[in-house]
């Protein structure tokens, strides 16, 4: 109980910090969860969701579709919140890369997307992971349900993100380099907390 409180008060404090706002009701929740997980209030300006992403990523949620991440600790993150509402199957590509001495995030990456192409994708750290997916969807070789990058972004050449941003694959994306797994984690258990409320009381 005590724990809920400090919760309910932190995301006041939030509330206040940010005032008006351009978000719908369901972004505005996913942005403040990402500030209450990072304690940084530049996400506010950072996170882009494309015209369907939230209903898109809710309907898949409550569909059981199969989630694939890029490193452990984004199915650290999100994994107990899924296995406490749908049950969604989680895969990381670090998994598949460590069986290949050989490979690395964006081939284990690949094989999964292959294996489950219209999943719900996660990158939190990898950028050629991200690059990856964006080859496969501009190759109509996969169509995601939903993609979340917030992968950091060093290098101009590395531009994934814009990419995706053209594309009609929903998404939501951190457009900046200050992006990371905590983030990437964030944002999927606030989409969860949604779709659990608009499909959870109906299953």
């Amino acid at each position: 109980m005590e724990c809920q409180v400090n919760d309910a008060k932190s995301l006041a404090v939030i509330d206040r910090e940010i005032g008006t706002h351009i978000f719908s009701p369901a972004e505005y929740e996913i942005v403040r969860q990402v500030i209450y997980a990072t304690a940084d209030f530049e996400y506010k300006s950072l996170i882009r969701f494309s015209e369907t992403a939230l209903q898109a990523g809710a309907a898949a949620l409550a569909a059981r579709t199969t989630i694939v991440v890029d490193i452990p600790m984004v199915k650290v993150g999100i994994i107990d919140r899924t296995q406490h509402t749908f049950v969604n199957l989680v895969y990381c590509s670090k998994d598949v890369y460590h069986q290949s001495k050989m490979a690395n995030l964006a081939w284990g990456m690949k094989i999964l997307a292959k294996r489950y192409p219209e999943g719900i994708f996660v990158v939190g750290q990898s950028e050629a992971a991200l690059a990856t997916l964006v080859d496969l969807v501009e190759a109509e070789e996969i169509r995601p349900a939903l993609i979340v990058g917030t992968s950091p972004r060093f290098l101009v050449e590395n531009n994934a993100k814009k990419r995706l941003r053209n594309s009609l694959i929903p998404h939501i994306i951190i457009d900046s380099y200050k992006g990371n797994a905590v983030v990437a984690s964030a944002i999927v258990n606030g989409l969860i907390d949604l779709a659990w409320q608009a499909y959870g009381k109906k299953k």
